[in-house]
């Protein structure tokens, strides 16, 4: 059966440790007043878009964004851990500043080919990647066709909405059209498939909008 889908990409509110300079990964942290405001925003700015589901990660700071922009709406929701953050180990809950100018962390911003995770035991890119795409995948296999809302987080989103606009993971940072995403910003993307294929295109709309906010 043909495929249209459009995906309305969703970066978690912002949170304590976001306000305090700490890498989050899977560790997680409570929504603070201005992420619980930017999600709500959000849902008012998408009240009138037709959503078929939800998918969050199964973090909280990513489930409570997507509560508060479904709101009273009757949206089943649903959540995939394959939409985490990027699992960064022992760098998680640490602050960022601490670490920055290591050379494991330059190459995780800035080399993400040679990114092996060695030091932190974390998730090098190629698995995020791996996983994240599986995750956009089984949600394409259940869909036909309708507007879908996914909440996730700056890594995974990031590298998705790269991967979907043609990069590899190993050059995604070198994409010009996707930046680091901010908080509760929106970016959209359509997915078509026709009957005959068995894999489709993403076609990429709006990265990063923040004009709701």
């Amino acid at each position: 059966m043909k495929k249209q889908l459009t995906f309305y990409l969703v970066r978690h509110g912002r949170t304590v440790w976001n306000e305090q300079g700490l890498l989050q990964g899977q560790g997680d942290s409570p929504l603070i007043a201005e992420g619980i405001e930017g999600a709500m925003k959000t849902g008012e700015h998408l009240a009138n878009v037709p959503f078929i589901a939800a998918y969050s990660s199964v973090l909280k700071r990513a489930m409570d964004t997507t509560q508060y922009i479904i709101g009273e709406r009757n949206i089943p929701f649903f959540q995939h851990k394959g939409l985490n953050e990027h699992f960064f180990g022992s760098w998680e809950g640490v602050l960022v500043d601490s670490i920055r100018q290591s050379e494991e962390f330059q190459q995780m911003t800035k080399d993400p080919a040679n990114y092996q995770a060695k030091s932190n035991g974390g998730e090098t890119f190629a698995e995020l990647a791996e996983r994240a795409m599986q995750a956009v995948y089984d949600i394409i296999n259940v869909h036909n066709e309708g507007n879908i809302l996914l909440v996730s987080h700056g890594h995974t989103l990031r590298l998705l909405l790269t991967l979907f606009d043609g990069s590899t993971w190993q050059n995604h940072r070198e994409n010009p059209r996707v930046i680091r995403l901010d908080n509760t910003s929106i970016s959209i993307v359509h997915y078509e498939q026709a009957e005959n294929e068995n894999v489709g295109r993403f076609v990429l709309e709006t990265v990063n909008s923040t004009a709701h906010l």
